[in-house]
């Protein structure tokens, strides 16, 4: 083997059509950021200018262990990968001495050229410190001349630029990651806390003022202020209720109890139930199907038609909400149409998320902007979907589509 090549001459010595192909790499290592993509790529512009057989890279793992993250057979033997040699003794040299290490065998005629391996191997390194092996395989030789192996480095090169870059978009993805986590949790605590203290708020002002010394409240107005404190009360174990809900939809551990359920006698009795409650509305129930049967959680399913109702009588009261429950394509379809404001349809993607809600529709309008969110997890556990339709000026629909059990 000749002497190594400095790399101020390497240069000098490529051709052009080599230093185009180096270019070439350099464009896919910028561009590219699926891994197998990226490296096939790499070496079918490679193999012109550097002839091998296999080609395989190693990714450090924890101490000195290594794993094959990319391998390839692509000359002889290709037929028959899984027998060939890929260099794992030569990786183990180059993860000790941090440096190239070449393995050759004496040529034979006699022998088969896939029991003669031309082995080299590359370190690749990240961030200053050597994380993987580039290796080149070559059966029955020809042995590696200087200026092959210096490409060869060059290749290991690009390829630890690439896993670099990789890492750092990583880096930056977790940082956005933490940073929009940390903006969610500060969301999250302003808003909670608000919604915690309007009730907290109510119930310690009039608790302090039925306990005060000096007045003498007549029944009327005690009753009045008890009133007041047994509803914020209430609202305020609903809001710890759709917190832990919340939770447990994401996690899994919501308990379910499904079972066969007539879902047209379902909302009918709803409906009726909670119509004296919603007295800012109208609500008109049209249930063009008495016989739709699906399998369900009654008392999850009646918590997402309760919060439609809510969202209509909060969001657009005084007007018509029309409630249609009818067989759609072999689904159970329920929808809530109302005649109030709308909602643009630039929110349409973020109505179903995490504390969101619609801007200039929510000032006067106390929430959590979970409603929705958890309508849309328990609906999804049940095998079925919720989405929204609006023109934006006037009337949103939200339409619940549910599988009908095939059970007798």
């Amino acid at each position: 083997m000749t002497n190594s090549i400095p790399t101020e001459n390497l240069a000098s010595i490529l051709t052009n059509d080599e230093l185009e192909a180096l270019y070439s790499i350099s464009l896919v290592i910028a561009e590219t950021n699926n891994f197998d993509q990226a490296f096939d790529q790499i070496f079918k512009i490679a193999r012109p200018m550097f002839i091998f057989d296999n080609i395989a890279i190693y990714q450090k793992m924890d101490g000195d262990n290594t794993e094959p993250v990319f391998a390839r057979a692509i000359g002889r033997g290709r037929a028959t990968p899984a027998e060939l040699t890929w260099g794992e003794l030569v990786v183990s040299e180059v993860i000790k001495s941090e440096d190239r290490f070449i393995s050759e065998s004496p040529i034979s005629p006699h022998y088969d050229r896939l029991d003669q391996p031309f082995i080299l191997g590359l370190p690749i390194k990240a961030r200053g410190v050597t994380s993987g092996v580039l290796v080149f395989v070559r059966f029955g030789g020809p042995p590696y001349e200087e200026k092959q192996v210096r490409l060869a480095e060059i290749f290991a090169t690009h390829i630890s630029h690439f896993f670099e870059r990789q890492y750092l978009i990583s880096n930056i993805a977790d940082l956005e990651a933490t940073k929009k986590l940390n903006t969610l949790q500060e969301t999250f605590i302003a808003m909670i806390t608000h919604e915690l203290n309007t009730p907290i708020g109510f119930i310690k002002g009039y608790a302090t003022t039925l306990l005060r010394q000096d007045a003498n409240w007549d029944k009327k107005t005690q009753d009045e202020f008890l009133h007041i404190i047994d509803e914020e009360t209430d609202r305020l174990s609903d809001l710890i209720n759709v917190l832990l809900d919340s939770s447990r939809l994401q996690t899994g551990t919501l308990p379910m109890e499904i079972k066969k359920t007539n879902i047209s006698k379902l909302i009918e009795s709803l409906v009726e139930r909670l119509e004296p409650r919603f007295e800012n509305i109208k609500i008109m129930l049209v249930i063009r199907d008495l016989e739709l049967f699906i399998l369900a959680d009654t008392t999850r399913i009646s918590a997402v038609v309760e919060n439609l109702i809510g969202n209509a009588a909060k969001y657009a009261p005084n007007s018509t909400l029309k409630i249609i429950l009818e067989e759609v394509a072999g689904e159970a379809q329920l929808t809530f149409e109302d005649d109030g404001p709308g909602i643009p349809e630039m929110y349409f993607d973020k109505i179903f998320t995490k504390f969101f809600r619609v801007p200039n529709n929510t000032a006067s309008v106390r929430g959590t902007g979970m409603g929705l969110f958890i309508c849309k997890q328990i609906i999804k556990a049940h095998q079925g979907t919720i989405s929204v339709m609006s023109n934006g000026d006037k009337g949103t629909k939200f339409v619940i589509k549910l599988p009908l059990s095939k059970d007798d």
